[in-house]
């Protein structure tokens, strides 16, 4: 996988100290660097931050000292570490650093489908582009190189096909040469005041001046063979994957030249302006963003995204690809596709997951409430009606404040507020947000459902969970006393597997949260992800079935959404699925007719 060949890449490297925060399609990188480093017992600090902010800056701190770091994470994470970013390209580097941007065309698992290239281009640092797993491997080490060289952060910048796609690569010996750390004191550097901040950007701008005509930065012609076009194709990462092998069945590989830019930015200026100048035509393929099309001057020759000569949004999938180079060289159009495609399946939480259980008791205890929530598996709470809004990390919070401040300056009742956030993305975004919140006075519901792990990305630990087993100085911190830090005083922590309960807790805080002398209120959902191995499930597996009193009504389908609960359209009933349900039980106090019964135990 394009992932664990970058953590090799890593690890090879030398790389001393790696950290990120988890984020498809970029979390298995620190997942096999855990795993090299305990099979391995390299000398490496690896960890799971609490955000990427913190990552970033945990890691810059060992390349100042002179060693070499990697901070990695996915596209919006890097909207995170924006701060640090912007600024250490400034303050530049000792040893090699290397901010790995995973980016996610399409897109698959992000709410947005932004491209780190111009995150890059925004901070003013170098930024590689690998168009497979073997070449992402690759360019780990000439990046570090280049980083050491120029003093400067690099950017690492694989998308889903590459951090996903599986390759044969052979990989080799780890090895760590001694470095020594040393902290040159540079204030003017380091801690620079406004005035060292502008001579540092002088200082920066210089540095891209020379890379933007370093020799190993320059594009590639991958086709030297083909001659006699007055076009020319230039293009970048996976979708160059794509252009070599649709232009190979075109017949046009021996007739077009290819060029293979590594580094989108900065685009090396020579080659820039000899294809200007050479070429009357130049496609460029590129996702997402049009990074290397903007630095190319002569707009009348140049086709792209910003031409409408492609779509300026989605990824670039090898039929929508062929379909472009075909009409770019004039060629037949593809025939029409006569595959069939089965239906789509909407995502859905998993069999007995513990959220579906939290949000139907939230739907029963506050059916009108307006529900606010955030990044993670419980997104997907959208099917149940029990989320109205998804922004960013953290946000649910500080939203359900801005709505109920809205009401209170329009002179109107608030109506009620119910926020759901995970564990993980609490202790990642949601504490400053929740601080704030109970700062101002606002008044909501805060459902924080604690299952163990950051489970929608391969569950890694939180800190409560604490960090891998057998790290040292291992230390646990608990939600509720962070919650009380904030200085809520309605905390409450239960099972929402108890349903009937459950509910009953958050009629409570709803009243807390209403009440003359109350405030915000924060029930813990707290119950271990079904997906978490690691975690012993110690509750008995319930066998079920659907009795007769069943009407077909449908209300545990559309209220509750257990994929393990099958419509029947020629009997007008439901089933049980016997092979996904685990037994959890929920259902059972689900169906309005109590159709729903335990008829043993599975152990």
């Amino acid at each position: 996988m394009g992932n664990e060949a970058i953590a090799w890449a890593l690890a090879q490297s030398g790389c001393t100290v790696v950290t990120s925060y988890p984020g498809t399609p970029a979390s298995e990188i620190v997942d096999t660097l855990l795993r090299l480093q305990r099979e391995h017992k390299l000398p490496m600090h690896v960890e799971w931050s609490v955000n990427e902010k913190v990552a970033f800056e945990v890691a810059l701190a060992n390349s100042y000292l002179g060693a070499r770091s990697a901070v990695a994470m996915k596209q919006v994470g890097l909207n995170v570490a924006s701060d640090p970013l912007m600024s250490s390209a400034y303050t530049g580097v000792k040893g090699g650093f290397l901010v790995i941007a995973a980016d996610d065309p399409g897109p698959h698992s992000s709410q947005t489908e932004q491209d780190s290239r111009f995150m890059a281009m925004f901070a003013k640092i170098p930024v590689f582009d690998p168009s497979s797993p073997r070449q992402a491997m690759q360019m780990v080490e000439p990046a570090l190189k280049l980083s050491e060289e120029y003093e400067i952060p690099v950017m690492l910048r694989p998308t889903t096909r590459i951090c996903h796609s599986r390759q044969d690569i052979e990989v080799g010996k780890i090895s760590f040469p001694p470095r020594e750390l040393c902290f040159l004191k540079e204030p003017g550097r380091w801690a620079a005041t406004p005035r060292f901040r502008f001579l540092l950007h002088q200082k920066l701008n210089d540095k891209l001046d020379k890379l933007a005509v370093e020799p190993s930065l320059a594009p590639v012609l991958l086709n030297p063979e083909a001659e006699g076009s007055d076009a020319c194709v230039l293009s970048s990462g996976v979708a160059l994957a794509n252009v070599q092998e649709i232009m190979e069945d075109l017949g046009l590989y021996d007739q077009v030249p290819i060029y293979q830019v590594i580094v989108p930015y900065p685009l090396h200026f020579l080659f820039a302006e000899t294809i200007l100048h050479e070429f009357k035509r130049i496609l460029v393929v590129e996702e997402t963003y049009p990074v290397i099309e903007l630095q190319l001057r002569h707009r009348d020759k140049v086709y792209g995204r910003l031409s409408k000569t492609i779509p300026n949004a989605g990824e670039l999938e090898p039929q929508l690809v062929e379909t472009l180079l075909r009409g770019f060289f004039h060629l037949p159009p593809l025939p029409p596709s006569t595959t069939i495609t089965a239906a789509e399946k909407r995502p859905t939480l998993c069999p007995g997951c513990p959220h579906r259980a939290a949000f139907f008791a939230l739907k029963r205890a506050m059916p009108k409430a307006i529900f606010p929530s955030d990044i993670g598996c419980y997104t997907l709470g959208l099917n149940l009606g029990a989320v109205d809004t998804v922004l960013c990390m953290g946000a649910s919070i500080s939203q359900a404040a801005g709505f109920y401040h809205s009401h209170q300056l329009g002179c109107e009742d608030s109506p009620p507020l119910a926020v759901t956030i995970g564990d993980s993305t609490f202790f990642h975004a949601g504490i400053p947000a929740l601080l704030n919140s109970v700062t101002h006075g606002a008044r909501f519901v805060l459902l924080i459902l604690d299952n163990g792990t950051t489970a929608m990305t391969g569950c890694q630990p939180t800190p409560e969970s604490g960090p891998e087993p057998g790290s040292a100085n291992a230390v646990t911190v608990s939600l509720e006393e962070i919650v009380r830090g904030c200085g809520v005083r309605f905390v409450r922590t239960a099972d929402p597997y108890n349903l009937g309960d459950f509910i009953e807790l958050i009629r409570e805080a709803h009243a807390y949260s209403q009440a003359e002398q109350g405030g915000i209120s924060v029930v813990i959902s707290r119950h271990p992800c079904l997906m978490d191995r690691s975690v012993p499930h110690l509750l008995p597996r319930k066998k079920l079935a659907v009795t007769g009193d069943c009407q077909g009504c449908r209300y545990c389908l559309d209220h509750f959404e257990c994929p393990a609960l099958l419509y029947d359209d020629q009997e007008e009933r439901v089933h049980i699925d016997h092979v996904l349900c685990v037994g959890c039980g929920v259902c059972l106090d689900v169906c309005p007719r109590g159709a729903i019964e335990e008829v043993g135990s599975d152990g």
